[in-house]
């Protein structure tokens, strides 16, 4: 299977994280005003979203980990079709993992998260044309 590679991290001050991945040499997708959320190439099928807190929160379903303590990250792979999603999901939760409900359209983007074996978050998503 080709697939994309999303990989989501909160980050406390949103301006100053894509200034400093940005120096790094990743490509910052344009970002509307209010956006909580910024958008990062780190090559053709691999991507870094950060988020403020309270987005991470709401895609996470819980509070952000304080990362001096502990460790979280949300996985996203990214698929060619929207009924794929589902069917992924579906797999994973038949295999033994925890579905986290529903999917989401968010117009620009449709996915469904659950929980592997040991807790960690996953996604299915679907970037339309």
């Amino acid at each position: 299977m080709s697939a994309a590679t999303f990989v989501n991290l909160p980050v406390a001050d949103l301006d100053r994280a894509v200034e400093f991945f940005t120096a790094l040499g990743f490509t910052a997708s344009p970002r509307r005003p209010g956006d909580d959320s910024a958008r990062l190439a780190l090559g053709d099928t691999t991507h870094l979203i950060l988020h403020h807190p309270a987005a991470f929160a709401a895609f996470a379903g819980a509070e952000v980990c304080d990362t001096a303590t502990s460790r979280e990250v949300i996985v996203g792979i990214g698929v060619d079709r929207r009924e794929r999603v589902d069917a992924l999901v579906d797999l994973a939760v038949r295999a033994g993992g925890t579905s986290l409900g529903p999917g989401q359209d968010l117009g620009f983007l449709y996915m469904r998260g659950f929980r592997d074996l040991d807790g960690h978050q996953w996604s299915f998503l679907h970037l339309p044309g």
